[in-house]
């Protein structure tokens, strides 16, 4: 059996997240400590306690996610004797790609949360709230008629599709005045739209100072050899190399989240195991749309960690 690990992104954060990892496992409350120590500030806190809408801040959001998957792998790791070197691949959507690298051994812990902090602050400062907007299509929606819907908006401003993450689940992003034009040409095409609560219109060219910024920040990183291989964000294809990593971590800012067919691939490479580390179970979901006829679970709590680590 071919496994992959996967890691959650933006919209899986809750307040109390982690804390039975942090409680159950040495390890775990490591992690947890480590980021603390890192961003010189008690993030622990606030993902076990909240608020919530201070925990969904991007500047919070990223790093404590990140954090809340590493307490697990870390947990796996140490307690149950699980690398992550026994996947063939790990794989992240949007900012659980740093968690996935993390995991691999390409970045160390306290190197990704402040990567993940800069990265969240640059994300909510490239573009004056309001000013932007994501909307998901939903229902009998592919990519094809999601970039048809994207290229009516962009008649009127900044409109593309910025997630791909299963058919029925396709977001876009942009200027508020091109999405608005999209959501009324998503109606005229009989496709259901929803206007997403987003701080900021994240994975596209609207994006572009985030991603100089972390170009800069990213120049400056280090980077470690890493086992297994990220199947990346942009290119749905496995990347070995630190340099070409760090290239696809500055695209991925405004570039598309082709999570439908990294999921794909994999799959057709042989995988017929997906095992969501970290917060809540949204890939989960998407893997059980994406690749019909492989496992996928999600691995939140310690029971969790036990009964995988028993079938590994």
């Amino acid at each position: 059996m071919t496994l992959a690990f996967i890691f959650p992104g933006q919209g899986s954060q809750a307040p109390g997240m982690g804390k039975s990892l942090n409680d159950a496992f040495a390890a775990s409350r490591e992690v947890f400590q480590e980021i603390d120590e890192a961003l010189g500030e008690k993030l622990s806190r606030l993902i076990f306690e909240g608020p919530a809408e201070e925990l969904t801040l991007t500047a919070n959001a990223q790093p404590a996610l990140m954090a809340v998957s590493l307490a697990a792998m870390r947990a796996l790791e140490r307690e149950f004797r699980v690398p992550a070197s026994k996947a063939a691949f790990v794989a992240g959507h949007s900012l659980g790609e740093y968690s996935a690298l993390a995991a691999a051994g390409a970045l160390t812990i306290s190197d990704t949360a402040r990567l993940l902090r800069t990265r969240g602050n640059a994300m909510q400062a490239a573009v004056p709230v309001g000013e932007g907007a994501m909307a998901a299509l939903i229902g009998k929606v592919d990519v094809a008629l999601a970039e048809e819907i994207a290229a009516k908006g962009a008649e009127a401003g900044i409109c593309v599709v910025a997630n791909d993450n299963n058919i029925g689940n396709v977001v876009i992003s942009g200027s508020k005045a091109g999405i608005d034009a999209a959501l009324a040409y998503a109606k005229e095409k009989g496709a259901r739209a929803i206007a997403l609560n987003v701080s900021a219109p994240f994975h596209s060219p609207l994006m572009q100072p985030a991603a100089d910024a972390m170009a800069e920040a990213l120049a400056s990183a280090s980077f470690a050899p890493f086992n297994p291989a990220l199947v990346a964000n942009v290119t749905a294809q496995p990347v070995h190399e630190p340099a070409t990593v760090r290239k696809l971590l500055v695209e991925q800012v405004t570039g598309r989240v082709r999570w439908r067919e990294s999921i794909e691939w994999m799959a057709r490479c042989g995988v017929t195991r997906f095992a969501e580390v970290g917060a809540g179970k949204q890939l989960t979901g998407m893997v059980k749309r994406n690749a019909p006829d492989a496992e996928a679970l999600a691995l939140n709590e310690p029971g969790d960690l036990e009964a995988f680590a028993k079938t590994v």
